[in-house]
């Protein structure tokens, strides 16, 4: 066939290929497709840095892109604990890793059972990680969690669900783990890197920092009235930049008991828009109706949004690109994005005292959710135990009042003045 379409090119020219227009449409739409897919690809991090002997703490790390940077990082020689929401006898979960070490060829992967919506098992997890004496190796403190529901709900201490997962445990974890920071050699490279997004453009920090408090008895927390589920969203974003930019602050004017500048860099990075499972949710609204639509229109999300191995390139560059090693050269954090640090776009992050009103702020209402959450676990545990207690006693033959065990004086008298009764009768 390519000689006689020769033949016809070279006798009649270009005219004579047959269905040309009709080639030439298709050709123009798949290279303003294949334009517009690389477009949107993003950037891909140029370091082929190895990580050999560094230690990484993960939340988030099993689906989305928190997996995809997992797997690179292990592919790179990074010991991984992740904190996992599942308990650790998952089946799943457990091949899940299993698989992960074995096509990393990776062995130092292990998981810790920590539920981000649960300020108490965020602080079990840390406090036995900083209880440890010479303190542990720590690197990097990576925070994939990321939760984005389409309507309102409730974590298991009763805050806001989106603000507890998306805030408040990444508050609570590095707080209580920056003595772990701290204590590493000074010429260590140790990052804590966050996940952020552009919807903290939209996020309205003013009902946070200014101190308004809900309470009700004893219980406090952030004040989020009158919020839809996409603001309370970019709200948790924009109180986590701040957060950020604080602790970065303070480390950087605490220093080290050495006397040294600080060797840590606080760093946020936004992957983009990206195909996991919190964007398709929130894309479906949690409904079968918007998941036929996504899968109907998929091709088109496949176009606009990257993948997670696209989407964790930047997280990637955060932790490997060398000239964000933190020596004390910088006073605040870094917003990466595409492989770059760009600017932040929401200059009141940068009010001291913004920060201080928020942290102060975070700190009473952990507080306060962390205190009345024991108080119904000690509720809850002394009524399984008063349960268990009956159960067993029951169980025991110590039976309630007015029952009477067999082979008792009293079942003896019982029977006698039965049969007694019976005889008479006769």
């Amino acid at each position: 066939m390519p000689i006689p379409l020769l033949e016809a090119v070279a006798t009649v020219g270009v005219g004579g290929i047959p269905y040309l227009p009709l080639l030439l449409k298709i050709g123009v739409v798949f290279g303003l497709l294949y334009l517009i897919k690389n477009y949107t690809a993003g950037a891909t991090n140029p370091s082929e840095r190895v990580l050999h002997s560094k230690v990484a703490i993960v939340t988030g790390g099993t689906s989305g892109v928190g997996a995809a940077l997992v797997r690179e990082l292990a592919t790179r020689g990074c010991q991984l604990v992740l904190l996992v929401r599942h308990p650790l006898d998952d089946a799943f979960q457990a091949a899940w890793i299993e698989d992960l070490r074995a096509t990393t060829g990776n062995e130092l992967i292990s998981a810790e059972h920590v539920d981000l919506a649960s300020l108490h098992s965020v602080r079990q997890f840390a406090t036995k990680w900083i209880d440890n004496k010479p303190a542990r190796r720590l690197d990097l403190v990576i925070l994939c969690g990321d939760e984005c529901t389409p309507g309102i709900q409730r974590s298991i201490d009763g805050a806001e669900r989106m603000m507890a997962v998306n805030y408040l445990s990444n508050f609570h974890l590095a707080s209580i783990l920056s003595p772990a920071l701290r204590a590493q050699p000074a010429d260590r490279d140790v990052r804590v890197i966050t996940g952020m997004c552009a919807s903290y453009m939209g996020g309205d920090l003013g009902e946070l920092a200014q101190v308004e408090m809900k309470e009700n008895k004893t219980k406090k927390t952030l004040s989020m009235k009158d919020f839809t589920p996409s603001k309370i969203y970019g709200t948790t974003k924009l109180a986590l930049l701040t957060f950020c930019l604080a602790l970065q602050k303070h480390l950087t004017e605490t220093g080290r008991g050495d006397g040294l500048p600080t060797n840590i860099r606080v760093l946020c990075v936004d992957p983009g828009w990206t195909r996991t499972p919190g964007m398709r949710r929130y894309l479906t609204r949690g409904t079968l109706w918007g998941l036929f639509l996504y899968l109907v229109t998929y091709p088109f999300w496949w176009l606009i949004l990257k993948s997670p191995e696209q989407g964790a390139q930047s997280f990637l560059w955060a932790v490997t690109e060398a000239s964000l090693a933190g020596h004390g050269q910088a006073k605040d954090g870094f917003l990466v994005k595409e492989c770059q640090v760009v600017p932040i776009q929401r200059p009141e992050v940068h009010n001291e005292e913004t920060q201080k009103r928020l942290w102060e702020t975070t700190e009473e209402t952990i507080q306060s959710l962390e205190k009345e959450s024991a108080i119904r676990r000690t509720k809850e545990k002394k009524a399984q135990e008063n349960a268990t207690n009956t159960n067993v006693k029951t169980e025991s033959g110590n039976t309630q009042p007015g029952s009477t065990q067999p082979g008792s004086r009293r079942s003896k008298r019982i029977k006698a003045i039965e049969h007694n009764g019976e005889v008479k009768k006769e």
